[in-house]
Parts: structure tokens; C-alpha cells; sequence
């Protein structure tokens, strides 16, 4: 699979991550399944930002209304990995639905994209900058 990413809307989440080199980032993902067109930032409400992280729920049942009612639809999620790579991590295994969402994961100063597959597994998107 591949799928497009503007390079204003990249270098915004790289650097979102760098500037929180404690706890995890996070947010939603909006576009098509070959564009990613937005993403809007979230609150971490995980109990261990450092480790992992949580979608603030409200923000997240008010994008799928938004979708609901005819705006963007939500194809996934994008958090850092302040001090790992950016591939799925065991958590990130743990916490996939399987549902065939979008993951963008920062880390290291890159950012790799992912789609949920059968629950815990991803398999790897090119990520193409446009």
C-alpha cells in the first residue's frame, strides 16, 4: 500500500514529536486511503505517557461524529517513540484493533507508516511525501 503525506503536514508531526522528548505524542489521521490530507493533535491521556499512549476519547468520538456527518473520515492515529524507533512496538501490538487503520509512528527523527492487520499484527505502508 502507499500513501501520500503533504511535507508541511510531516515536518509539523516530526517536529510536534522532537518538542516532547518525554512522553509520547498523539492524534488523529484524516484523508483517503491514498492521502493522508490532515491530523489533528490529542491529548495523551495514558496512565505512562512515557511508554504509551491514549487518544483523549472525547476528541476522538468527536472526529467520528465530524465523519458522521459528512467530514473528513478518520483512517487512523499517529504517536511518537521519544526514545525508539518508529515501529510498532509491543504495546502498540497490544493496542491495535485490527481494524485496518493507518498508524504514523515518529521516532528518531523519522516517521514510518503502518496498517493495523489482524489484531496485533502491521504491515508496513510507503509513506510517500508529496
Amino acid at each position: 500500500m502507499r500513501l501520500e503525506i503533504s511535507s508541511t503536514l510531516l515536518a509539523r508531526l516530526l517536529a510536534d514529536a522532537a518538542a516532547s522528548p518525554q512522553a509520547e505524542i498523539c492524534g488523529l489521521l484524516f484523508g483517503s486511503d491514498r492521502m493522508i490530507e490532515a491530523a489533528e493533535t490529542c491529548a495523551n491521556v495514558a496512565s505512562e505517557p512515557a511508554r504509551r499512549f491514549e487518544i483523549d476519547p472525547v476528541a476522538l468520538f468527536a472526529a467520528h461524529r465530524r465523519a458522521r456527518g459528512g467530514g473528513a473520515a478518520v483512517i487512523g492515529c499517529y504517536h511518537s517513540h521519544p526514545s525508539g524507533d518508529p515501529v510498532p512496538s509491543v504495546i502498540d501490538a497490544e493496542s491495535a484493533m485490527g481494524d485496518g487503520a493507518v498508524w504514523i509512528i515518529l521516532g528518531g527523527g523519522e516517521a514510518l507508516a503502518w496498517r493495523s492487520g489482524e489484531r496485533g499484527v502491521f504491515e508496513p505502508v510507503e509513506l510517500v511525501v508529496v
